[in-house]
């Protein structure tokens, strides 16, 4: 299947026209593609959750590249800030990988169009190389890959008829006649060169003979504007398919026993058959090839080397990083969707692969995303940031809390947990002019007990003060211990988290009936569950296929679905590459009915 992405060309050439100064390029010495006037940069607008290393990773530089061009980006760097970035060099990238792109900065008002006039390269070739190019990532401070080597550009040559004209001085006794039977001409030809001639013919008169000729001529493959009309049919009609066939490449048992490698990944497996069950049930045709690829990479290759893999709509699996890349490998070769449903460190492969689908976010993505949601809703509360000494393993996100809130003009408060004056230091810091939030540093079990009791006690007994206590995703796993769900409901918790299942939901009371009548075992009390993420992430793509074919991708968007517990939100992390899901959470806790939300 092609990836071309042209349903959305023509929608690209209603931006206004406009260029930026060209800059000619080749194979063999470095080219750039610059908004200004500096020869071998380009400009890069910092967007949400990316780093100075995801941008060396992006473009194929150093971080001290981009240190030595942007030097205050070695203390932070923020969304919205435009860095310049060096223009790798072509040769050395041939040498590297194969793959030789130049990057260019989309100007305000410039078109696909004008790029492909400006580097002489086709929109065919343009879209290729930018998979994911869409009218709103065609959009000015954007950037887009140009194939340095042009890829289907080939000039082509042909044989025409090419008329010229020749001299000729007219001889006494030459009449129109003569001279058309003379030079094979019609008295039309003669007259269209010569109109003199109307006057008549005379003799000493220079005239023009016109003489055809056939020539090879080679005609350059310049794009033509009515190249990118054409594009429009490509995508017009959703490229529906009567069987999805799915490919399954899980690290199920060690060697060749029976012993499972990872009971999690068992699971796993086990909610994603339900998902093919339920969709059976509703009229789908689902094929599953299931193939055990242990925990290194001689059975990876094994099971990628069967045939049938290559026309599968979808792959899903791999464990460690070398088996993700080996996926990846065939899943960007065979042109293949591929759901990378257990590693949040695989960002180096999403980003450069437009067929990935990265379920599980990184860290920094998930701070990046959580932070401005965070500073929404508390924008209008004390927000006391609070750190219990022994325990601090969720710093980082409380460094980008800060910078999120001080960015934003909205103040803060830190304390430090001190058990002897806990109570008392807290008290003198809550106000009963605005609603309070309790922030804490760690999200582990003890720092949570130390607290807990102290917050309570100050929200029963100090009715004046409106509090609500903020936490991690880690959370959630405490619900059964030490009355915390009651705790939780007293002190109005919140925690951001990219999964959470209400195992008090009538929909998560049947899936657990249902697995435990299938599998004779409970569902695990650990969080994620992976059975349900297998089942969730089964419904979303196996729907995603049915409603809109195997390039589903297109219109990932409109895909919505109502998760037991693994909400998928997926967006290209450029024009080039794969997709991250920046899903995202707020579970609360309510105080005044009891009940718990997923927001």
């Amino acid at each position: 299947m092609s990836r071309i992405g042209c349903f959305f060309i023509v929608i690209l050439l209603c931006i206004n026209a406009g260029a930026l100064s060209s800059q000619q390029n080749t194979a063999t010495r470095q080219v750039v593609a610059s908004t200004g006037q500096d020869g071998d940069i380009f400009y890069h607008t910092v967007e949400r959750g990316q780093t100075v290393y995801s941008l060396s990773v992006m473009y194929g530089v150093s971080e001290e590249d981009i240190y030595n061009l942007n030097p205050g980006s070695r203390e932070v760097i923020k969304a919205g800030e435009i860095l310049k970035i060096p223009q790798r060099n072509t040769a050395e990238q041939a040498e590297n990988n194969g793959e030789v792109f130049l990057f260019h900065t989309i100007a305000q008002g410039e078109t696909l169009y004008g790029v492909s006039r400006k580097y002489g390269v086709s929109v065919n070739d343009i879209s290729e190389a930018n998979q994911g190019l869409t009218p709103q990532s065609f959009a000015a401070g954007k950037t887009i890959r140009i194939p340095s080597m042009k890829i289907s550009t080939v000039p082509e040559t042909t044989t025409k008829v090419v008329v010229k004209e020749l001299e000729y001085k007219i001889k006494r006794k030459e009449t129109m006649y003569s001279l058309c039977r003379k030079f094979n001409v019609t008295s039309e030809e003669l007259l269209e060169h010569n109109p003199q001639l109307k006057s008549g013919v005379k003799s000493g008169m220079t005239i023009k003979i016109p003489v055809k000729t056939e020539e090879v001529v080679t005609e350059s493959a310049a794009p033509k504007e009515l190249d990118i009309n054409e594009l429009i049919k490509y995508r017009e009609e959703v490229r529906k398919t009567d069987v999805a066939r799915i490919g399954l490449l899980l690290p199920l048992f060690e060697g060749n026993s029976t012993t499972p490698f990872d009971i999690r990944v068992v699971e796993f497996y086990e909610g994603f058959l339900m998902a093919v069950d339920s969709l059976r049930n509703s009229g789908m045709s689902v094929e599953l090839f299931v193939y055990d690829i242990g925990n290194d990479v001689r059975k990876t290759r094994e099971a990628l080397s069967n045939n049938e893999l290559q026309s599968v709509h979808l792959l899903v699996g791999g464990m460690t990083n070398e088996q993700i890349a080996l996926i990846a490998n065939f899943a960007k070769e065979h042109e293949i969707n591929y759901a990378v449903p257990f590693s949040s460190k695989c960002e180096q492969i999403t980003m450069s692969n437009p067929y990935v689908f990265q379920v599980v976010a990184s860290l920094q993505n998930l701070y990046s995303y959580a932070t401005p949601r965070i500073r929404t809703m508390f924008a209008n509360h004390r927000i006391i940031l609070l750190k219990t000494p022994e325990t601090a393993d969720k710093q980082q996100f409380i460094n980008v809390l800060k910078a999120e809130l001080s960015d934003n003009g909205v103040p803060y408060t830190e304390l430090t947990y001190k058990e002897q004056t806990f109570s008392a230091d807290l008290q003198a810091l809550l106000t009963d002019k605005s609603p309070n939030v309790i922030i804490p540093v760690s999200s582990s079990m003890e720092a949570l007990l130390k607290i807990k009791g102290t917050l309570r006690s100050i929200v029963e007994t100090k009715p004046e003060y409106t509090v609500t206590l903020f936490g991690h995703p880690e959370w959630q796993n405490y619900l059964n211990f030490n009355q915390i769900l009651e705790d939780f409901y007293i002190l109005n918790a919140r925690i951001y988290t990219p999964s959470f299942i209400n195992m008090l939901s009538p929909q998560a009371k049947t899936f657990s009936s249902r697995y435990k009548a299938l599998y004779h075992k409970p569902l695990a009390t650990n969080s994620p569950k992976f059975s349900v993420l297998g089942f969730d992430l089964g419904v979303y793509f196996l729907t995603a296929i049915r409603l809109y074919g195997s390039e589903f991708e297109d219109y990932i968007s409109q895909i919505r679905y109502n998760s037991l517990q693994t909400g998928f939100r997926f967006e290209r992390v450029n024009n080039w590459g794969g997709f991250f899901n920046t899903n995202l959470y707020i579970v609360g806790f309510n105080k005044t009915d009891y009940s718990i939300t997923r927001e």
